[in-house]
């Protein structure tokens, strides 16, 4: 089954962190992701710009609107997301246990629903 774990977190300004602390921070990670790899379990994970670098595209009144910026002001942002295949809930909670964003932002850990060629959706 699979799981997203989208990793939430307050924005930091630049120049708030480190550059060793980065650093140990990109290690974290690349080791996180060579051990997912390794378990087979990793379907694909990325890291995303700041929240200043979207655009949202909406139709909810009917009529198009594209705008820069997020569609909500809010403490913490969507910073990455990580898709995992295993066989449970407890296995993808061990595995965002792991997560170096797990010493400073919050893994919201969600089942993904995946359609097949037929259409036919599935958890």
């Amino acid at each position: 089954m699979r799981y997203a774990f989208l990793v939430h977190n307050e924005e930091p300004a630049e120049g708030d962190i480190p550059a060793a602390a980065i650093e140990d921070m990109q290690r974290a990670f690349d080791a996180y992701g060579r051990a997912l790899h390794e378990a087979g379990v990793l379907v694909g994970g990325d890291i995303l710009f700041p929240q200043a670098a979207t655009t949202t595209v909406t139709r909810r009144t009917g009529i198009l609107q594209v705008q820069d910026g997020p569609f909500a002001a809010t403490k913490e942002a969507l910073a990455g997301v990580f898709v995992l295949d295993v066989p449970d809930l407890d296995a993808a909670l061990g595995w965002a246990e792991k997560c170096p964003a797990a010493s400073y932002a919050t893994l919201e850990v969600r089942p993904v629903a995946t359609s097949s060629i037929a259409g036919e959706w599935t958890a």
